[in-house]
């Protein structure tokens, strides 16, 4: 089952590919050393995401606290004293590396839509290592979520056109993730006692998809040589972001699997950053009407396929200690590690 979704995506992406083979060939060839790393990047953070839930997942059951009713100082600690989760962070700090790299040589549409392999290697690594077998209508989410973005941004790849990031374009972007900021406090005041994992998903997405457009922006102006106050203010903004959409991801590890946590990092992420290239930028300002419809079709696909993924997978709404009262150990012995990790 497995092996065929992975089939159908690594086809589904080899003809989309193929069929902008030109438009890649006409890139400079620096930009295509962007795309392995991206690839790179995209499996570091399916191992990352992995041994991350399962060392909070541990945590849990040492506390005997859930984490779905949010992180407490307890459960901070001993998570810095778990192999899995500390090697995890690790692997998705490497991975932003690569990400940054990727982002540094080729354009933001061309190596957003590579994260989604990630997506499918998580689910597959997941089933593996928790037991738990993935049902016809998680694997149909899962195919919808990689269709969907990868349909979404192929389509931005072909019909945007690079701006350049003016200073008015860049205090809007500011402006508007300040309210996003706002926004997902509020939400993480309100749920963090609820453990709603589809809450956290949403959250880190769209935070993430904010850093990925501040590290593009960063970037260009240090290309650029400029480097002053709005660019200090992007670092700034990129680094609370991150930090935030930190905090969400850790807490949906407890409320969902790790394959649920990915899906919202390589679909929602990519669809914002896209967005905010379309409304605030302008680069699909000359785009014909149909690419504005195949944005909203694609762009609900790849949502609907998240939101089955989180109520259809059988591992969402469960948290690791309720699984270890009911004699679900299946994630350590999967591991075939030592269960102190």
């Amino acid at each position: 089952m497995t092996q065929s979704l992975l089939d159908s995506a690594a086809s589904l992406g080899s003809v989309l590919y193929a069929a902008s083979l030109d438009e890649v060939l006409g890139l400079d060839p620096k930009q295509l050393l962007g795309i392995p790393l991206a690839l790179i990047g995209a499996a570091l953070l399916a191992f990352g995401a992995q041994y991350q839930s399962r060392g909070l997942n541990k945590v849990e059951r040492i506390v005997g606290v859930s984490a779905g009713a949010g992180l407490s100082f307890s459960h901070m600690l001993n998570l810095l004293r778990r192999p899995s989760w500390v090697l995890g962070t690790a692997l998705l700090g490497i991975a932003v590396l690569f990400q940054i790299g990727s982002l540094s040589l080729s354009p933001l549409m061309i190596v957003q839509p590579i994260g989604v392999v990630g997506l499918v290697i998580t689910s597959i690594l997941n089933s593996r290592m928790s037991g738990v077998r993935l049902g016809k209508r998680v694997r149909s989410s899962i195919a919808l979520s990689v269709l969907g973005i990868v349909v979404f941004v192929s389509i931005a790849a072909y019909t945007a056109v690079d701006r350049k990031v003016t200073d008015q374009k860049l205090i809007t972007i500011l402006i508007t993730f300040a309210v996003v900021l706002a926004l997902a406090l509020l939400l993480f005041v309100a749920f963090r006692h609820r453990g709603v994992a589809l809450i956290y998903i949403v959250g880190a997405g769209v935070l993430y998809g904010f850093v990925a457009t501040f590290a593009k922006v960063v970037i260009g102006r240090l290309q650029q040589g400029e480097f002053e106050w709005l660019t200090w203010t992007c670092v700034a903004a990129l680094i609370v972001g991150a930090l935030l959409g930190m905090v969400f991801v850790q807490n949906a590890y407890s409320s969902g699997p790790p394959d649920l946590v990915v899906a919202g990092l390589t679909v929602i992420d990519p669809i914002v950053a896209v967005l905010i290239g379309i409304v605030v930028l302008g680069e699909a300002a000359a785009a014909p009407p149909w690419a504005g419809a195949a944005f909203v079709v694609s762009g609900a696909v790849a949502v609907v396929g998240v939101i089955g993924l989180a109520k259809y997978h059988p591992q969402t709404g469960h948290s690791a200690i309720e699984g270890h009262r009911h004699g679900s150990a299946a994630a350590e012995e999967g591991l075939g590690q030592d269960p102190g990790a």
